[in-house]
């Protein structure tokens, strides 16, 4: 079959596609997105969290027959051009990527939760990323990238620093 999303505000075609491949195959392999990482294949992870209608899923367990016709957006789309995004900026600028494979869906789901959120608590980060593992940072380096970042956007929307 072949699948027409709107990846990252382009439409895109996937042609050859099964209509039980995951999302995650088609985006890394048919449309030569890599950022969107594989790791378990059974939504526990969270390293392959990508939006689907603006509402951050595991595109693991999405079967690409879901997507026809929707919009996708992944942690290449939320740079404009070579600038990155504060989340994407703010994890570099505090050492949160290490091994770099938990990084885009932690990233995903803290612009989710800053876009919903302003000026979030420890407790709702923590929360927000509940459903993301990461085996080498020990998560306070994540922490620290994502109230910089809440700083960051806040502040560009005209808040107080």
């Amino acid at each position: 079959m072949r699948v027409n999303v709107t990846v990252n505000g382009e439409v895109r075609e996937a042609d050859d596609v099964w209509e039980g491949e995951s999302l995650l195959y088609v985006l890394r392999e048919r449309l030569g997105l890599p950022g969107s990482k594989n790791a378990c294949e059974q939504g526990e992870c969270g390293s392959c969290t990508v939006y689907l209608d603006d509402v951050p899923v595991c595109s693991c367990l999405v079967a690409a027959g879901q997507v026809e016709g929707r919009a996708v957006r992944t942690v290449e789309g939320l740079a404009d051009g070579d600038i990155l995004d504060p989340v994407q900026q703010s994890f570099v600028d505090h050492g949160a990527v290490q091994c770099g494979f938990c990084t885009p869906g932690l990233v995903v789901a803290a612009h989710d939760l800053l876009n919903r959120v302003a000026r979030p608590s420890d407790e709702e980060i923590r929360e927000a990323l509940a459903g993301n593992l990461c085996r080498c940072t020990g998560y306070e380096k994540i922490l620290d990238a994502v109230r910089a970042a809440a700083v960051l956007k806040d502040t560009a929307k005209g808040g107080v620093a």
